[in-house]
């Protein structure tokens, strides 16, 4: 086997519009909607740079610019918490802060699907391979997912993906993969489906938002063909790479909450505030009361 190289980079796509969550997302980016007290898109970086990951590359299109501005230092903001001695909040921000050069923005102008923000940062990232994290899709477990997929990356390379078990009469909500031999923590792609119909799907596996791929998608990408919904979809470039080149699928051990919509959304802030040392117990016990309440009143209607 050639030599692996080194996975450096990572490419967050966040210019989508944010229509599911209008109208919050009408002056505000959806990747800064809160989970508990972190904005969305930090889960992904978070997990990124826990995989490793030493440049992360941002696709975004107008009116994202206080996504650039969370990922800025704040001069005024920490000199007023100091004076106010809240060095606790310093010290949070201060480690939230990427490394000088470390992140790079570039604009996707027209909204043309996946494909074509992944297209978009072709020249940020060159010629090497590059994780991609769906910040709408927020992993919570033990481990980020993307470390699990650097894991196996390191030992079989290629292009790999993160995958989760759905129920089989939804497949048609999502990106589907064929499940073939077993490869150290991982298995063999054997087919990649974009939202087949449960007779049609060849696994319940489905992408979870968390990919590993080599620069040769880049190529694919470039030919802006269109897939479903007239958009340049990541799926169908994957598709089109696995023909000359290895996919591996891995699943995740965890859950993956979607918070692109109004109940994942809701569902991801609830398992976070659970796990919070600091308000796990109150929130379990406000959402207990809460459902307690509503059981009531639904025996009384």
């Amino acid at each position: 086997m050639d030599r692996i190289k080194k996975v450096r980079k990572a490419v967050i796509p966040v210019a989508g519009n944010g229509t599911r969550f209008l109208p919050a997302t009408k002056a505000m980016p959806k990747e800064m909607l809160t989970i508990v007290d972190r904005p969305v898109v930090q889960y992904a970086v978070d997990e990124a740079i826990e995989a490793g990951i030493e440049h992360i590359v941002f696709v975004t299109s107008r009116n994202k610019a206080v996504i650039e501005d969370h990922f800025d230092d704040h001069p005024e903001l920490i000199s007023s918490l100091n004076r106010a001695g809240k060095t606790v909040q310093v010290s949070e921000l201060q480690s939230l802060l990427p490394a000088a050069g470390s992140i790079s923005f570039t604009r996707q102008q027209s909204p043309l699907g996946l494909g074509h923000a992944v297209w978009c940062a072709r020249d940020v990232i060159g010629d090497e391979p590059f994780a991609l994290l769906l910040p709408d899709m927020v992993c919570y477990g033990a481990r980020g997912c993307m470390s699990g997929l650097m894991s196996l990356y390191q030992e079989v390379g290629g292009n790999i993906v993160a995958v989760e078990e759905c129920d089989p009469q939804e497949t048609s909500k999502f990106g589907i993969v064929g499940q073939g031999a077993a490869v150290s923590h991982g298995f063999v792609v054997t087919q990649m489906i974009e939202k087949p119909q449960p007779s049609e799907a060849p696994s319940n596996f489905y992408l979870n938002g968390r990919y590993i791929l080599q620069p040769e998608i880049f190529d694919i990408l470039a030919r802006q063909e269109r897939g479903a919904g007239n958009e340049i979809q990541l799926t169908d470039g994957m598709r089109r790479l696995s023909e000359t080149q290895t996919f591996h699928g891995q699943a995740y051990d965890g859950r993956t909450f979607d918070c692109g919509s109004k109940q994942g959304f809701i569902e991801a802030n609830v398992a976070f505030a659970l796990a919070r040392a600091d308000i796990g117990d109150l929130v379990y016990e406000s959402i207990r009361n809460m459902i307690l309440s509503h059981e009531t009143q639904v025996k009384a209607a």
